[in-house]
């Protein structure tokens, strides 16, 4: 399902990544969710592209990550992996689609990989979820990670907000992640924690930690396409940068658009297809006299 990567680049991997980790490189990672936005990406250079179950939201218009489905986010992932050449693929398991056994978790991620293309997959939270990746590992299928604000199960944590503010928090998200960590996980994301939580965590990880809102210390950083670019109106998380503002500009191009339909300015002359004129003549006398509405009956 991949295409050849771009001139000059090599297909990223999950060695190269360890080895950007061994080297102090940082690792970008970025969101994207169909394949103009897939090809958006591999053109600036990432090195991994995540599907995200953020799509729920940014792309599906639901209100929350939980409600999307296997099939939508298979949808989304193979539409991404058509438009990638370069970067790592990592497609997250939506809710409900992992927690239950390890056997629905390996028959879930085997879909990913066999139809989409994904290079890995990612799954949230500790607990049981480290027996899930223990299983997925076993069987042969990368696994990513994911500790801290963790989106799926947000409500259990008191909503979308910032985790392990004490000491005793705190420790609980490292622990997950080292036991992650010890199940066999290739990568980790770790979402809005103090950036003091992310130091001490690095100090005890030998995989590639990615953050996004836990501080400059995380081996490398992931934000969502929508955000970075500001496609969305409104605000944003805390640990949100605006990169472009591309909302504004996509809105004045359509108003535009619309303006000069209306006025009839569009299309021009320049923006039709010609015809010799013998031959228009030839069609407008094939059809002489038939205009003029409904042909009466009887």
């Amino acid at each position: 399902m991949s295409i050849h990567p771009v001139a000059g680049r090599a297909r990223v991997t999950l060695g190269a990544l360890a080895a950007k980790k061994a080297a102090g490189e940082k690792i970008v990672m970025v969101t994207a969710y169909d394949y103009p936005g897939a090809q958006i990406v591999d053109a600036a250079g990432v090195d991994i592209v995540l599907v995200g179950d953020s799509a729920a939201m940014t792309v599906l218009g639901y209100d929350s990550t939980v409600p999307v489905t296997v099939d939508e986010m298979i949808m989304l992932t193979a539409a991404v992996r058509r438009g990638l050449s370069t970067p790592l693929l990592v497609a997250d398991l939506p809710f409900g689609s992992y927690e239950a056994s390890d056997e629905l978790a390996i028959a879930t991620a085997q879909r990913f990989i066999k139809e989409t293309g994904a290079d890995a997959v990612k799954i949230e939270r500790g607990g049981t979820t480290v027996d899930r990746a223990r299983a997925l590992v076993a069987a042969g299928i990368p696994v990513v990670g994911h500790v801290g604000l963790t989106p799926q199960t947000a409500s259990s944590l008191g909503g979308y907000r910032a985790q392990g503010r004490t000491a005793d928090s705190a420790s609980r998200v490292i622990e997950d992640a080292l036991a992650l960590q010890d199940a066999g996980c290739s990568l980790l994301v770790v979402e809005a924690v103090p950036s003091a939580v992310t130091s001490v965590l690095m100090a005890q990880m030998g995989i590639p930690v990615i953050g996004i809102g836990a501080g400059a210390d995380a081996d490398g950083q992931v934000l969502v396409f929508h955000d970075l670019l500001g496609i969305y109106d409104g605000g944003a998380a805390r640990f949100v940068k605006r990169y472009a503002e591309v909302r504004g500009a996509m809105v004045a191009g359509v108003s535009s658009y619309a303006s000069e339909v209306r006025s009839r300015v569009y299309p021009a002359a320049e923006h039709t297809y010609g015809m010799p004129a013998e031959e228009a003549e030839r069609l407008a006398a094939l059809f002489a006299g038939r205009a003029g509405g409904a042909r009466s009956v009887g």
